[in-house]
């Protein structure tokens, strides 16, 4: 492991235009360790490439998305004089932008290319704005190293092949200039632009950091730390100073934003620590997610995740027969979708899935539920939010938590526990999930 390399991710609300840009600089500059800067799209500007891949504008439409677009960059390139090396680059990459926004139709690996360029165009202004405060910084295209499969809107990164490209193409660049580049993007075996999923420029970061053998990744946003509960709905939410990989794994899978949940998968593997930080007060501290595991047993904090789907498989050939599982998590495999929780009875099974909104496709296609109705009856229930006790060894114990008590004035859909000791989680009503949280938060976790 290299101990001086650090990788640091910058969000989209701290490269959202000049003056962030310039402070997540100066978190740069004083820190030498920093060899990687990984960035995302400029806020707002993933929104606007997301309607273009919905293919609902016409013409004129889509001039008006890649004028916003534009705008948004300009603002900050207005501020700051690009190099000749840069301002090549950028001119060539938002050119290939106006020719692939100008196509009426776009196949799925197109979206993704589409997808892709909010985080090279902010590339380009970020390595300047280095510059400009004395760092040597140079912009490395991401797509040499991350390598992925074919998967178009939710690629599964190739973990041997980033590292051997990585340790050929990037490493050597990193000991006289920092290497700015690119978070939530990859390429296939062809060379073919993919993606990672809405919100994986911390996957990004890991990845990369585990096939540079570097120490600690750096999770720069707009939050001081992962807190005990989202601090616009509780005033009361506190910042959690540690947590173990198992506990930041668990939160940040079932909705704590502030964090990408398959951040701490390589961070896992390598022990490679995690910081979660704020990029407007970086003095202020946050929250450190290393392999130790925490001392403190029972509920740290309560999540939610909203826009959460109820799939409900029941057929009366499950009854004592063996297969019926096995054949349903094989179609949604082969459609590349992820389970969440999962409870059985004698003749039926109920699972959640995440439908995120502005995701380039939707979660659960008509052609898996027609595959899934040939041998069974099903149902899907929208508009649900799955709510999560998170913390170490919970266990449904009088001395330390009355479920009854604390849910009782709710109506839960789904509950599901055992499976692991760092999470209770249950399906509420969308309308209703905001309050249960509140209420949880103040009987478990609030202090006089």
């Amino acid at each position: 492991m290299n101990s001086q390399y650090v990788v640091a991710k910058f969000g989209g609300t701290s490269v959202a235009d000049f003056e962030a840009m310039s402070r997540c600089a100066h978190i740069v500059r004083d820190n030498p360790n920093v060899r990687v800067v990984v960035v995302s799209a400029c806020a707002g500007v993933t929104n606007h490439l997301v309607t273009l891949t919905q293919q609902k504008e016409d013409e004129a439409g889509r001039k008006a998305v890649v004028a916003a677009v534009e705008n948004i960059q300009q603002a900050i390139i207005d501020q700051v004089s690009l190099d000749a090396d840069l301002a090549e680059g950028y001119k060539q990459t938002f050119s290939e932008f106006e020719n692939l926004a100008s196509l009426p139709a776009l196949s799925r690996q197109q979206c993704d290319e589409m997808l892709s360029f909010g985080e090279r165009f902010s590339s380009y202004l970020f390595t300047q704005i280095l510059r400009n405060n004395q760092v040597q910084a140079s912009r490395f295209d991401v797509r040499k190293v991350l390598k992925t499969d074919n998967q178009f809107g939710k690629a599964n990164p190739n973990v041997a092949a980033t590292r051997e490209a990585a340790q050929t193409n990037l490493v050597a660049l990193l000991g006289d200039t920092v290497q700015v580049t690119q978070g939530f993007i990859g390429s296939d075996q062809y060379g073919q632009t993919t993606t990672l999923g809405r919100g994986g420029s911390d996957y990004s970061a890991a990845l990369l950091a585990e096939a540079i053998d570097a120490s600690s990744v750096h999770i720069w946003t707009d939050v001081v730390g992962i807190f005990s509960t989202d601090p616009r709905l509780c005033v009361k939410a506190r910042p959690i100073p540690r947590l173990s990989f198992d506990e930041a794994a668990e939160m940040a899978t079932f909705g704590a934003k502030v964090l990408h949940p398959a951040t701490i998968l390589p961070a896992s593997r390598k022990g490679i620590s995690v910081f979660v930080g704020s990029s407007r007060d970086p003095q202020a501290g946050g929250t450190w997610i290393e392999k130790e595991k925490t001392a403190q047993a029972g509920i740290r904090a309560v999540t939610q995740r909203k826009n959460q789907i109820l799939l409900t498989l029941k057929s009366p050939e499950m009854l004592l027969a063996s297969g019926f599982l096995a054949r349903i998590f094989t179609i949604l495999s082969n459609y590349n979708i992820s389970v969440d929780l999962v409870t059985t009875s004698e003749i039926s099974v109920a699972l959640t899935l995440d439908n995120a909104p502005n995701a380039s496709r939707p979660e659960l296609e008509q052609a898996c539920l027609d595959e899934l109705g040939e041998f069974c009856h099903v149902t899907v229930e929208n508009n649900l939010t799955l709510v999560a006790m998170i913390g170490s060894e919970i266990q449904l114990k009088k001395c330390q938590l009355n479920l009854m008590d604390v849910l009782s004035e709710f109506n839960i859909r789904l509950i599901c526990h055992g499976a692991s000791k760092h999470n209770l989680c249950f399906l509420v009503e969308q309308q209703e999930s905001d309050q249960v949280v509140q209420s949880i938060h103040a009987k478990l976790l609030e202090v006089a």
